[in-house]
């Protein structure tokens, strides 16, 4: 039974506006119906009575909350932070939420014998999409929760807690959350981004992250007279794929294990392209991993000629553990609010990363929080009604929280 209906209903209306970023826009926000959702954020959070800072050009939101209560007001402000945009890989495009409630394992899109885990949530209330596009509760069910928060702040002024500074950013699925983020608008030098999955977990380790733009020249002749003559960048492009570990692929890792991701291809005879992101958690492995794809090309330019082969690697982001080392009460502080609840404090490294990553490494210690939602970037994405309900009563208990 849904408890919390202003959460949900306002779930509900963020995830039915279409924010998907565009990996291959290079202005930001990288789609302007970002706006669309930042301007609704801004109105409510107005009417709630927060002070906004709207960054319009690159559609990053900006609020704050003031401390109530001697215990408080000489605190530094805590920073939540949740991402505006869905991801490119499935349509955003008008999303149909439903309600399953009382799931019992008989959905006709959300298979028990596909995602076992959903066995789990046996007896909650979940909420998916009509099976045709994502949900969007990556990362829409972290900024409900973090609206939720300020209206009941709103609702309870006679409840103290410490000052929040709210910040939600586009682009984020593109790995360019952060690339206009003010840290001094923000106002906080420490910081959490709700944007996790499985409530109760806590995320401070991630992926060190790459993308590499691989492009391959080819040169077409006609079939009937290629011998010796044509150069086919499909096969070579292929040939380029063959030469990486086959078992270092996302399908076949999980844990700490880094891998190539083949995210993308498209080519002709004449040229070809792919699109790789690499990851992994040990820095040294990351360096490695880009130097065996310089080695890749530049053994393919002595095979085929010089300037048969080229990449382009760009570094998207870093292990936030580097910097979380020395900043752990942010992590005591989650372990004490959960403990007080009656739950479970997990810790997991993340095969992924988020806007919280790029921030430790500009002075916002930032690791990342639950949201309650599952299967990411998919047709089979689902939210836990009670552990969207959880989690807010999470983040409430986190800014009442006087000493860690």
């Amino acid at each position: 039974m849904i408890r919390n209906r202003n959460l949900i209903d306002r779930f509900l209306t963020y995830v039915r506006i279409d924010t998907q970023s565009d990996e291959d826009a290079t202005e930001q926000p990288t789609t302007a119906k970002q706006r669309d959702l930042a301007e609704l954020l801004v109105k409510e959070l107005e009417n709630l009575g927060a002070r906004t800072d709207y960054d319009r050009e690159h559609c990053y939101v900006y609020a704050s909350v003031d401390a109530r209560g001697s215990d408080f007001d000489s605190m530094t402000p805590i920073g939540l932070i949740g991402h505006l945009d869905t991801s490119p890989a499935v349509s955003g495009s008008g999303v149909t939420p439903r309600i399953i409630e009382n799931y019992q394992g008989n959905d006709a899109i959300l298979k028990e014998k596909d995602f076992p885990e959903l066995a789990e949530h046996r007896g909650e209330d979940l909420i998916a999409s009509d099976g045709t596009t994502l949900l969007g509760a990556d990362d829409k069910a972290g900024v409900a929760e973090i609206m939720n928060l300020v209206q009941y702040f709103h609702d309870h002024p006679e409840e103290d807690h410490r000052a929040v500074r709210i910040a939600f950013t586009p682009d984020e699925e593109t790995g360019r959350g952060t690339e206009h983020f003010d840290v001094e608008r923000f106002g906080a030098n420490e910081a959490y981004t709700v944007d996790g999955g499985t409530f109760g977990v806590i995320e401070y380790e991630c992926f060190n992250a790459a993308e590499a733009r691989v492009r391959i020249s080819g040169k077409n002749v006609h079939p009937g007279s290629a011998k010796n003559r044509m150069k086919n960048a499909c096969l070579i492009a292929m040939e380029f794929a063959a030469m990486l570990p086959p078992a270092e692929t996302p399908e076949h890792t999980e844990g700490y294990e880094g891998f190539y991701h083949l995210d993308r291809m498209e080519g002709s005879v004449e040229a070809a392209a792919l699109q790789y992101i690499i990851r992994d958690h040990d820095r040294e492995r990351f360096e490695a991993r880009k130097e065996t794809i310089r080695r890749i090309i530049s053994y393919l330019n002595r095979k085929y000629g010089e300037g048969t082969a080229e990449a382009v690697i760009t570094d998207q982001y870093y292990n936030m553990a580097e910097v979380m080392a020395d900043h752990m009460d942010l992590v005591d502080r989650v372990k004490k609010v959960l403990s007080d609840m009656g739950e479970v404090c997990i810790t997991s490294p993340i095969r992924g990363g988020t806007d919280g990553a790029a921030l430790c490494f500009r002075g916002i210690p930032c690791p990342n929080l639950c949201t309650g939602g599952y299967n990411y970037h998919s047709r089979f994405e689902y939210a836990s009604v009670q552990e969207m309900e959880k989690t807010s009563e999470m983040l409430i208990r986190l800014v009442r929280l006087a000493r860690p």
